[in-house]
């Protein structure tokens, strides 16, 4: 379990981005002191803000701002990239579609995957095959063309290499058969504001997303630099906010993560409430393991947890599928 956390630490990730394809970075004075706070932020918290990072700045508000223009638009228009199983759960989900432990959540959203040809993973993959949709007449298609996801696949696979030095193993701890092919998913989330939330858009629920943990690896948050909405579950039980920190991104780590560090790592509990006035747009990017990776606990971090395993076996695909099906009305 996360600890009794009362802020959400701030790493300075340049030292780790500088040497992150060096073999060996681990030796570097900077790179070490990075890992020491990445270990420390992922025990006692499970969520981090990174900054020196590298994203240009234009570019992490160029996507927030395709994302408001298409959550904009008439919703006619927008149920033209509608989300239904036969197109891999990809695309548009209107306000309280998106289900959270049976509740609907106050959100509209743009669910893009990793395209998985038809075959590709036989069975396990079938449900997810498809190509991604997007908005062809409006700015929205951009994101798919704006370097954006290069960017945030690159950084995370960067990060990634510091976790696996933070848990004693490796930088390529995460590479290979793990997430050497990271799967990725992208939602593009849209949250109305508190005079919208007692209109005709109103769902039984206040709550922009319910409490939850993210399914993979890594998860990079881009959120509006002027609304505090995320808040982190402490061993308390207080919710703790996340507030926007501009040059930021707020990191926290998935199920498959706490599976492969045994539980040394934590998944912490999260979710969105925006009380502010105005609507809430945040770009979620998540860095997963392979489609088909095989996670269980690693033998570095038994040996660390005193030889206890504390935790089973589970296959990332199946995991992802069985979450997708359930989260939707």
């Amino acid at each position: 379990m996360a600890t009794d956390f009362k802020s959400i630490p701030i790493i300075d990730i340049g030292p780790l981005l500088s040497k992150s394809d060096d073999p060996d970075m681990g030796s570097d004075p900077g790179v070490a002191q990075v890992v020491e706070q990445l270990d420390l932020a992922c025990r006692e918290a499970g969520f981090f803000y990174v900054k020196g990072h590298g994203v240009p700045d234009p570019l992490v508000k160029e996507v927030r701002s395709i994302a408001r223009k298409f959550f904009h638009l008439p919703y006619e228009e927008k149920l033209k990239i509608k989300m239904t199983p036969e197109a891999g759960y990809r695309g548009y989900q209107r306000l309280g579609e998106n289900i959270t432990k049976g509740v609907p959540d106050l959100h509209e959203a743009i669910d893009c995957y990793t395209e998985i040809k038809p075959g590709r993973y036989g069975a396990l993959g079938k449900p997810m095959e498809g190509p991604n949709q997007w908005y062809r007449n409006h700015t929205v298609y951009k994101f798919n063309r704006s370097g954006y996801s290069v960017s945030v696949v690159e950084l995370s696979r960067k990060i990634m290499r510091g976790i696996g030095l933070a848990l004693g193993g490796s930088p390529s701890e995460f590479e290979g058969d793990r997430a050497g092919e990271a799967f990725w998913v992208t939602r593009i989330i849209g949250y109305p504001g508190v005079p919208d939330a007692n209109g005709d858009n109103k769902t039984d629920n206040d709550v922009g997303c319910e409490a939850h943990t993210d399914y993979g690896l890594l998860t990079l948050v881009n959120q509006d630099d002027d609304i505090t909405a995320l808040q982190v579950k402490n061993l308390s039980g207080e919710w703790i906010s996340a507030p926007p920190i501009p040059g930021t991104f707020v990191c926290n780590i998935g199920d498959m993560l706490k599976i492969w560090s045994n539980s040394l790592y934590e998944s912490t509990l999260h979710r969105v409430v925006n009380n502010n006035a105005k609507y809430r747009v945040c770009v979620a990017y998540f860095y997963e393991p392979n489609y088909d990776a095989i996670v269980e606990p690693l033998d570095f971090c038994i040996q660390k947890s005193g030889g206890v395993r504390k935790l089973g076996k589970s296959v990332y695909g199946e995991h992802l599928v069985s979450k997708v099906q359930t989260n939707f009305a």
